[in-house]
Protein backbone atom coordinates (compact mmCIF):
# COMPACT_ATOMS: atom_id res chain seq x y z
CA UNK A 1 0.00 0.00 0.00
CA UNK A 2 1.44 3.47 -1.24
CA UNK A 3 -0.15 6.33 0.52
CA UNK A 4 0.55 9.97 -0.70
CA UNK A 5 -0.40 12.49 2.31
CA UNK A 6 -0.43 16.33 1.77
CA UNK A 7 -0.62 18.91 4.29
CA UNK A 8 -1.84 22.43 4.06
CA UNK A 9 -3.14 23.43 7.42
CA UNK A 10 -1.30 26.51 7.88
CA UNK A 11 2.02 27.66 6.19
CA UNK A 12 3.65 25.16 5.13
CA UNK A 13 2.96 22.79 1.86
CA UNK A 14 3.98 19.06 2.82
CA UNK A 15 3.66 16.38 0.31
CA UNK A 16 5.66 12.65 1.03
CA UNK A 17 4.80 9.32 0.16
CA UNK A 18 4.49 6.32 2.57
CA UNK A 19 4.59 2.74 2.11
CA UNK A 20 2.81 0.08 4.32
CA UNK A 21 2.52 -3.70 4.93
CA UNK A 22 -0.71 -4.88 6.81
CA UNK A 23 2.34 -5.29 9.81
CA UNK A 24 4.98 -3.46 10.60
CA UNK A 25 6.14 0.24 11.23
CA UNK A 26 5.26 1.88 7.72
CA UNK A 27 8.59 3.12 5.82
CA UNK A 28 8.70 6.82 4.07
CA UNK A 29 9.56 6.72 0.68
CA UNK A 30 10.07 10.37 -0.04
CA UNK A 31 8.85 13.81 1.24
CA UNK A 32 9.38 17.48 0.41
CA UNK A 33 8.75 20.52 2.28
CA UNK A 34 8.02 24.46 1.58
CA UNK A 35 7.62 27.18 4.01
CA UNK A 36 6.13 29.91 3.91
CA UNK A 37 8.04 32.16 6.52
CA UNK A 38 9.86 34.61 4.29
CA UNK A 39 6.43 35.35 2.54
CA UNK A 40 4.86 36.14 5.92
CA UNK A 41 7.89 37.87 7.78
CA UNK A 42 6.89 41.13 6.39
CA UNK A 43 3.37 40.98 7.98
CA UNK A 44 4.83 39.52 11.46
CA UNK A 45 2.38 36.48 11.46
CA UNK A 46 0.43 34.15 8.83
CA UNK A 47 -1.78 35.70 6.10
CA UNK A 48 -4.49 32.98 5.60
CA UNK A 49 -5.25 34.56 2.34
CA UNK A 50 -1.65 34.12 1.56
CA UNK A 51 -0.89 31.03 2.77
CA UNK A 52 -4.36 29.71 0.71
CA UNK A 53 -2.92 31.00 -2.38
CA UNK A 54 0.93 29.90 -2.13
CA UNK A 55 -0.65 26.64 -0.88
CA UNK A 56 -2.33 26.26 -4.58
CA UNK A 57 1.06 26.91 -6.35
CA UNK A 58 3.25 24.80 -4.52
CA UNK A 59 1.11 21.27 -3.91
CA UNK A 60 1.13 20.25 -7.35
CA UNK A 61 5.30 20.65 -8.18
CA UNK A 62 5.74 19.09 -4.77
CA UNK A 63 3.93 15.77 -5.86
CA UNK A 64 5.79 15.79 -8.99
CA UNK A 65 9.01 15.77 -6.99
CA UNK A 66 8.11 13.44 -4.76
CA UNK A 67 6.51 11.11 -6.83
CA UNK A 68 10.37 11.34 -9.10
CA UNK A 69 12.43 10.99 -5.95
CA UNK A 70 10.41 7.76 -4.62
CA UNK A 71 10.98 6.66 -8.06
CA UNK A 72 6.93 5.99 -8.42
CA UNK A 73 3.87 7.72 -10.37
CA UNK A 74 0.83 8.69 -9.74
CA UNK A 75 -0.63 5.11 -11.17
CA UNK A 76 1.36 3.44 -8.31
CA UNK A 77 -0.62 5.44 -5.36
CA UNK A 78 -3.02 3.06 -3.60
CA UNK A 79 -4.69 5.73 -1.21
CA UNK A 80 -4.16 9.64 -0.87
CA UNK A 81 -4.66 11.01 2.66
CA UNK A 82 -5.21 15.20 3.25
CA UNK A 83 -5.31 17.11 6.42
CA UNK A 84 -8.93 17.97 7.33
CA UNK A 85 -8.49 19.80 9.91
CA UNK A 86 -8.02 21.49 12.48
CA UNK A 87 -6.34 24.49 10.36
CA UNK A 88 -6.99 27.45 8.51
CA UNK A 89 -9.97 27.02 6.94
CA UNK A 90 -8.70 28.19 3.36
CA UNK A 91 -5.34 25.79 3.04
CA UNK A 92 -7.65 23.35 4.59
CA UNK A 93 -9.45 22.86 1.21
CA UNK A 94 -6.68 23.27 -1.10
CA UNK A 95 -4.95 20.26 0.59
CA UNK A 96 -8.37 18.70 0.61
CA UNK A 97 -9.29 20.08 -2.85
CA UNK A 98 -6.21 18.56 -4.52
CA UNK A 99 -6.17 15.56 -2.27
CA UNK A 100 -9.71 14.52 -3.48
CA UNK A 101 -9.23 15.99 -7.14
CA UNK A 102 -6.44 13.61 -7.83
CA UNK A 103 -8.08 10.22 -6.14
CA UNK A 104 -11.29 10.91 -8.61
CA UNK A 105 -9.45 10.97 -11.24
CA UNK A 106 -7.26 7.75 -10.53
CA UNK A 107 -9.86 5.94 -8.81
CA UNK A 108 -8.34 5.73 -5.63
CA UNK A 109 -9.63 6.11 -1.97
CA UNK A 110 -9.36 9.15 0.02
CA UNK A 111 -8.85 9.65 3.57
CA UNK A 112 -8.96 13.07 5.96
CA UNK A 113 -6.28 13.17 8.49
CA UNK A 114 -6.61 14.92 11.80
CA UNK A 115 -3.17 17.26 11.94
CA UNK A 116 -2.40 16.56 15.38
CA UNK A 117 -2.35 12.55 15.12
CA UNK A 118 -0.26 13.32 12.32
CA UNK A 119 1.90 14.78 15.24
CA UNK A 120 1.45 12.66 18.13
CA UNK A 121 2.02 9.41 15.18
CA UNK A 122 4.81 10.85 13.67
CA UNK A 123 7.89 9.46 15.89
CA UNK A 124 7.04 6.63 14.51
CA UNK A 125 9.09 7.32 11.24
CA UNK A 126 12.25 8.17 13.89
CA UNK A 127 15.37 5.92 14.72
CA UNK A 128 13.90 5.09 18.06
CA UNK A 129 9.96 4.65 17.57
CA UNK A 130 7.61 4.56 20.84
CA UNK A 131 5.34 1.84 21.67
CA UNK A 132 1.76 1.64 22.93
CA UNK A 133 0.36 2.66 25.61
CA UNK A 134 2.30 6.00 25.60
CA UNK A 135 1.59 9.92 26.95
CA UNK A 136 1.81 12.47 24.15
CA UNK A 137 3.04 15.84 24.77
CA UNK A 138 1.27 17.64 22.12
CA UNK A 139 3.14 21.27 21.63
CA UNK A 140 2.23 22.41 18.03
CA UNK A 141 1.47 26.27 16.93
CA UNK A 142 -1.91 27.00 19.06
CA UNK A 143 -2.35 23.49 20.60
CA UNK A 144 -0.61 22.37 24.06
CA UNK A 145 -2.02 19.22 24.85
CA UNK A 146 -1.09 16.11 26.83
CA UNK A 147 -2.74 12.80 26.04
CA UNK A 148 -3.36 9.44 27.11
CA UNK A 149 -2.61 7.28 23.82
CA UNK A 150 -3.39 3.13 24.06
CA UNK A 151 -3.45 2.93 19.95
CA UNK A 152 -4.16 4.75 16.90
CA UNK A 153 -6.95 6.45 17.34
CA UNK A 154 -7.19 5.97 21.02
CA UNK A 155 -6.67 9.08 22.84
CA UNK A 156 -7.74 10.25 26.35
CA UNK A 157 -6.99 14.09 26.82
CA UNK A 158 -5.40 14.02 30.14
CA UNK A 159 -5.12 18.63 29.86
CA UNK A 160 -4.40 21.27 27.84
CA UNK A 161 -4.36 24.78 27.52
CA UNK A 162 -7.20 27.03 28.60
CA UNK A 163 -5.30 30.46 26.91
CA UNK A 164 -1.86 30.69 25.21
CA UNK A 165 -0.57 27.84 24.04
CA UNK A 166 3.04 27.05 24.64
CA UNK A 167 4.45 28.24 20.62
CA UNK A 168 1.92 31.23 21.12
CA UNK A 169 3.83 32.03 24.51
CA UNK A 170 7.17 31.54 22.51
CA UNK A 171 6.05 33.63 19.81
CA UNK A 172 4.11 36.24 21.31
CA UNK A 173 6.85 36.98 23.87
CA UNK A 174 9.26 37.24 21.20
CA UNK A 175 7.37 40.00 19.06
CA UNK A 176 7.49 41.89 22.59
CA UNK A 177 11.51 41.31 22.99
CA UNK A 178 11.65 43.00 18.79
CA UNK A 179 12.61 39.57 17.64
CA UNK A 180 11.84 38.33 14.00
CA UNK A 181 9.30 36.15 12.47
CA UNK A 182 8.47 32.89 13.44
CA UNK A 183 9.17 33.91 16.79
CA UNK A 184 9.90 30.92 19.01
CA UNK A 185 13.15 29.64 17.11
CA UNK A 186 14.26 33.62 17.36
CA UNK A 187 13.43 33.61 21.24
CA UNK A 188 15.51 30.26 21.47
CA UNK A 189 18.70 31.53 19.47
CA UNK A 190 19.23 34.80 21.74
CA UNK A 191 18.42 33.13 25.00
CA UNK A 192 21.78 30.74 24.32
CA UNK A 193 23.62 33.84 25.22
CA UNK A 194 21.07 34.33 28.27
CA UNK A 195 21.22 33.65 31.84
CA UNK A 196 17.53 32.26 33.00
CA UNK A 197 17.73 33.09 36.52
CA UNK A 198 18.43 36.45 35.76
CA UNK A 199 14.43 36.97 35.81
CA UNK A 200 11.82 35.44 37.56
CA UNK A 201 8.83 34.91 35.98
CA UNK A 202 5.31 33.28 36.63
CA UNK A 203 5.06 29.45 35.85
CA UNK A 204 1.32 29.25 35.62
CA UNK A 205 -1.10 26.54 36.96
CA UNK A 206 2.22 24.57 37.75
CA UNK A 207 0.32 23.94 41.12
CA UNK A 208 -3.00 23.46 40.36
CA UNK A 209 -3.46 19.58 40.98
CA UNK A 210 -4.28 18.76 37.30
CA UNK A 211 -2.93 18.73 34.03
CA UNK A 212 -3.73 21.86 31.88
CA UNK A 213 -1.70 24.57 31.12
CA UNK A 214 -2.19 28.49 31.06
CA UNK A 215 0.75 30.45 29.58
CA UNK A 216 -1.47 33.85 28.73
CA UNK A 217 0.20 35.23 32.33
CA UNK A 218 3.19 34.68 31.56
CA UNK A 219 3.60 36.62 28.51
CA UNK A 220 2.04 39.44 30.52
CA UNK A 221 4.75 39.19 32.89
CA UNK A 222 7.11 39.17 29.71
CA UNK A 223 5.96 42.52 28.55
CA UNK A 224 6.03 44.15 32.40
CA UNK A 225 9.57 42.88 32.88
CA UNK A 226 10.83 44.31 29.43
CA UNK A 227 9.28 47.68 29.40
CA UNK A 228 11.03 47.84 33.24
CA UNK A 229 14.36 47.69 31.60
CA UNK A 230 13.25 50.62 29.08
CA UNK A 231 13.40 52.18 26.03
CA UNK A 232 17.41 51.55 25.73
CA UNK A 233 17.49 47.80 26.89
CA UNK A 234 21.06 46.22 25.92
CA UNK A 235 21.20 42.98 23.78
CA UNK A 236 22.64 41.23 26.73
CA UNK A 237 19.71 41.70 29.13
CA UNK A 238 17.32 40.86 26.01
CA UNK A 239 19.49 37.70 25.95
CA UNK A 240 18.46 36.92 29.79
CA UNK A 241 14.76 37.87 29.44
CA UNK A 242 14.39 35.62 26.63
CA UNK A 243 16.39 32.49 28.61
CA UNK A 244 13.96 33.21 31.64
CA UNK A 245 11.33 33.13 29.68
CA UNK A 246 12.04 30.15 27.86
CA UNK A 247 13.01 28.46 31.01
CA UNK A 248 9.60 29.39 32.33
CA UNK A 249 7.87 27.96 29.24
CA UNK A 250 10.12 24.62 29.64
CA UNK A 251 9.69 24.23 33.37
CA UNK A 252 6.17 24.02 32.90
CA UNK A 253 5.97 22.00 30.11
CA UNK A 254 8.30 18.83 31.39
CA UNK A 255 7.06 19.15 35.49
CA UNK A 256 3.27 18.51 33.85
CA UNK A 257 4.75 15.89 31.87
CA UNK A 258 6.14 13.96 34.24
CA UNK A 259 3.21 14.56 36.67
CA UNK A 260 1.26 12.78 33.50
CA UNK A 261 3.37 9.70 33.81
CA UNK A 262 3.27 9.63 37.26
CA UNK A 263 -0.72 9.88 37.98
CA UNK A 264 -1.29 7.44 34.35
CA UNK A 265 1.04 4.67 35.85
CA UNK A 266 3.00 5.03 31.89
CA UNK A 267 6.74 5.12 31.60
CA UNK A 268 6.91 6.21 28.03
CA UNK A 269 6.24 10.06 26.55
CA UNK A 270 6.14 11.16 22.78
CA UNK A 271 6.58 14.46 22.11
CA UNK A 272 5.60 15.94 18.89
CA UNK A 273 5.08 19.41 16.93
CA UNK A 274 6.97 22.50 16.19
CA UNK A 275 8.10 22.76 19.94
CA UNK A 276 9.15 19.72 20.29
CA UNK A 277 12.42 20.29 18.53
CA UNK A 278 13.53 22.96 21.18
CA UNK A 279 16.93 22.41 22.32
CA UNK A 280 16.18 23.41 25.92
CA UNK A 281 12.96 21.21 25.83
CA UNK A 282 14.90 18.23 24.76
CA UNK A 283 17.63 18.56 27.38
CA UNK A 284 15.31 19.34 30.55
CA UNK A 285 12.93 16.51 29.45
CA UNK A 286 15.62 14.05 29.02
CA UNK A 287 17.20 14.61 31.90
CA UNK A 288 14.18 14.66 34.38
CA UNK A 289 12.84 11.27 32.67
CA UNK A 290 16.15 9.55 32.66
CA UNK A 291 16.08 9.76 36.74
CA UNK A 292 12.79 8.14 37.05
CA UNK A 293 13.79 5.73 34.42
CA UNK A 294 10.83 6.94 31.65
CA UNK A 295 11.17 6.86 27.87
CA UNK A 296 11.34 9.73 25.52
CA UNK A 297 10.48 9.66 21.89
CA UNK A 298 11.16 12.89 19.41
CA UNK A 299 10.19 12.88 16.00
CA UNK A 300 13.03 13.88 13.63
CA UNK A 301 13.74 17.29 14.02
CA UNK A 302 12.85 17.76 9.88
CA UNK A 303 9.39 16.16 10.75
CA UNK A 304 8.51 18.36 13.90
CA UNK A 305 7.25 21.47 11.68
CA UNK A 306 3.97 20.64 9.67
CA UNK A 307 4.72 18.22 7.13
CA UNK A 308 2.73 15.69 4.78
CA UNK A 309 4.85 12.20 6.41
CA UNK A 310 3.03 12.59 9.33
CA UNK A 311 0.10 12.97 7.30
CA UNK A 312 0.70 9.69 5.30
CA UNK A 313 1.93 7.65 8.56
CA UNK A 314 -0.78 8.35 10.06
CA UNK A 315 -3.74 7.28 7.22
CA UNK A 316 -0.81 4.53 6.78
CA UNK A 317 -1.51 3.60 10.30
CA UNK A 318 -5.28 3.32 10.49
CA UNK A 319 -5.47 1.76 7.19
CA UNK A 320 -2.95 -1.00 9.12
CA UNK A 321 -5.75 -1.17 11.33
CA UNK A 322 -9.09 -1.36 9.35
CA UNK A 323 -10.20 1.68 9.23
CA UNK A 324 -12.42 2.38 6.46
CA UNK A 325 -11.29 4.98 3.54
CA UNK A 326 -13.47 7.59 1.81
CA UNK A 327 -15.00 5.66 -1.44
CA UNK A 328 -16.89 8.95 -2.93
CA UNK A 329 -14.71 12.23 -3.62
CA UNK A 330 -16.67 14.79 -1.80
CA UNK A 331 -15.31 16.53 0.99
CA UNK A 332 -15.42 19.19 4.06
CA UNK A 333 -12.56 20.56 6.29
CA UNK A 334 -12.93 21.22 9.88
CA UNK A 335 -11.10 24.15 11.37
CA UNK A 336 -11.64 23.07 14.83
CA UNK A 337 -11.59 19.24 15.74
CA UNK A 338 -10.96 18.08 18.95
CA UNK A 339 -8.30 15.16 18.62
CA UNK A 340 -10.12 12.91 20.98
CA UNK A 341 -12.97 12.75 18.29
CA UNK A 342 -11.00 12.09 15.48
Amino acid sequence: MKILGIESSCDETGVALVHAEATGTPTLLAHALHSQVEMHEAYGGVVPELASRDHIRRVLPLARQVLQVAGATLADVDQIAYTRGPGLAGALLVGAGVACALAAALGRPVVGVHHLEGHLLSPFLSSDPPEFPFIALLVSGGHTQLMRVDDVGHYLLLGETIDDAAGEAFDKSAKLLGLGYPGGPALARLAEFGDASTFTLPRPLLHSGNLDFSFAGLKTSVRTQFMKLGSNVCEQDRAHLAASTQEAIVDVLVRKSVQALRETGLRRIVVAGGVGANARLRERLNSECAKRQFRVHYPELALCTDNGAMIALAAAMRWQRGAPAQADHAFNVLPRWPLATA
